[in-house]
């Protein structure tokens, strides 16, 4: 039984559901090549998504609906909002790329697109195991369909191949793991499992079998090492639009479940999976970092920049608790959802130059594809530029308050072992400032490989300089977004 409450909390997700439903209808009857009235539509649909769930946001209650499956708390509406206006993005970046190779024939895109949206929706809001992987696959088979969406494209069907069959054994592991928490503790209600967790009255050796198999589906999700091997030829074989919509909005409904299952669920066991966590974010610094400089390919390049940059938000997520005590969890989480917001942001902007520059005629995925860049546009070598120092955490953009505010919080905690990590951190940082301002080397002062002026739609050419100038202007005056994280998080967690 639910009542109107119920229909309230989730009024974002059946807005949502309803639209795409109706855009699938709406585009049998459109016949132009760019897809205009539907892209039209989708646009206006995420829009007032991202406004109903910043409203619920603001409102900073929380509120729980059919028998507690589902939460509406400030973390998750602020997650969903970003994930809406990053899909807008992208969508508005991708409609020319996607026109070009013939991918808008049929419209499947924009209706993938918002169902692969609902998934993730679904997923941030979920209290209740069942919920939570309900919402994962309905992500995960819109987006293996994305992938393979040009059809005579070879590539793009090896991609999506790969990425289904490591795909399908990620969501095994997390769904094997929540079998086992659910053998241990009698309940699938991410609340009761804290109880009982919290109670001592099950078998440690039982839930820590169980938490290892999440902790490895989570992994994969992040796209943190070693479960990362479907990042580099998932990024590099998809269409270039698809690269982005996987790589951007996906990574905060990521970080939404991790907060659900670790913290809110299980953070009794915190001392176990802050140890798994800390191993993870060695190693994807370690991998992400050392294999980006070796790459030639400017996607694959991003994608094991992807790989180090999530070694960041798991090592925000280490630093919770410290000695049973967690005066440290809203620091670390909140520079957590910091770090995972920003990054989203500014891959944006970095995937958004690619596309702009693939339709020209060729793919633009070699980093020497981007030589001269600044003599044909000084404006979208500029945009590229600030993405590539904010990756690199050079101040005073935004990656650089994003890498502070985690490093903060390992200090933070005073412990010799978080402190260590923070160093390691930085100096993983020092290495990956390399392929970064390689990309800025190859663009000013390489000769140009064609002297054509780069073009671009009015709606593109807007967002991006919008995008290029919030990465600036956050990192010029972060404290308002930081703010915002931090108030989400005590919120959240104190329900």
């Amino acid at each position: 039984m639910f009542d109107t409450t119920s229909l309230f909390v989730v009024s974002p997700e059946i807005f949502l559901m309803v639209m795409a439903c109706v855009i699938a209808l709406v585009d049998l009857g459109v016949r132009s090549r760019l897809r205009t009235l539907s892209y039209g539509l989708t646009l206006g649909t995420l829009a007032v998504v991202a406004y109903l769930s910043a409203e619920f946001a603001i409102n900073g209650q929380t509120a729980y609906a059919f028998g507690h499956m589902v939460v509406s708390d400030p973390m998750g509406n602020w997650l969903k909002c970003f994930a809406s206006l990053a899909m807008m993005v992208t969508l508005v970046y991708g409609r020319p790329y996607a026109a070009d190779r013939d991918m808008l024939r049929g419209g499947e895109m924009f209706t993938l697109a918002m169902f692969a949206l609902l998934g993730m929706f679904v997923m941030i809001s979920g209290s209740n195991f069942l919920m939570i992987y309900l919402g994962l696959e309905l992500m995960t088979l819109c987006s293996y369909a994305l992938v393979a969406l040009r059809r005579d494209n070879a590539t793009s069907t090896e991609a999506a191949m790969k990425y289904f069959v490591l795909g399908a054994m990620a969501s095994g592991f997390l769904l094997y793991g929540i079998s086992m928490l659910y053998g241990a503790t009698g309940s699938l209600d991410i609340n009761e499992v804290f109880r009982v967790i919290g109670s001592g009255r099950v078998r440690h050796q039982v839930l820590v079998f169980g938490l290892v198999f999440i902790v490895a589906g989570l992994a994969f999700k992040l796209g943190a090492a070693p479960f990362h091997m479907w990042i580099p030829d998932v990024y590099q074989g998809a269409p270039t639009s698809i690269t982005l919509m996987i790589g951007s909005a996906p990574e905060l409904a990521a970080f939404g479940i991790a907060i659900r299952l670790l913290v809110e669920g299980m953070i009794p066991l915190a001392l176990d999976w802050q140890q798994m966590l800390m191993l993870l974010a060695v190693a994807s610094l370690l991998v992400g970092n050392l294999a980006a400089i070796a790459q030639s390919n400017l996607k694959r390049m991003l994608a094991y920049s992807t790989i180090a940059q999530m070694g960041f938000v798991v090592l925000g997520l280490t630093a919770g608790v410290v000695n049973g005590n967690t005066g440290n969890a809203q620091f670390a989480y909140s520079a957590s959802m910091f770090y995972i917001i920003t990054y989203v942001l500014t891959t944006l902007g970095a995937f958004g130059i690619v596309l702009l520059l693939a339709r020209e005629g060729f793919e633009s995925e070699e980093i020497a594809d981007l030589a001269g860049l600044n003599q044909r546009s000084p404006l979208y070598a500029g945009i590229m530029a600030i993405c590539m120092f904010s990756l690199a955490g050079i101040p005073p953009l935004v990656g650089f308050y994003a890498k502070l505010a985690v490093l903060q919080a390992l200090v933070a905690s005073g412990e010799p072992l978080y402190i260590g990590l923070a160093i390691f951190a930085v100096l993983a940082s020092l290495i990956g400032a390399f392929y970064y301002l390689r990309v800025v080397k190859v663009m000013y002062f390489d000769s140009p490989i064609t002297a054509t002026t780069v073009s671009a739609p009015a709606d593109v050419r807007t967002v991006l300089s919008i995008n290029g100038a919030l990465v600036l202007i956050l990192g010029l005056v972060p404290g308002g977004l930081m703010t915002l994280c931090a108030d989400a998080i005590v919120k959240t967690l104190a329900t």
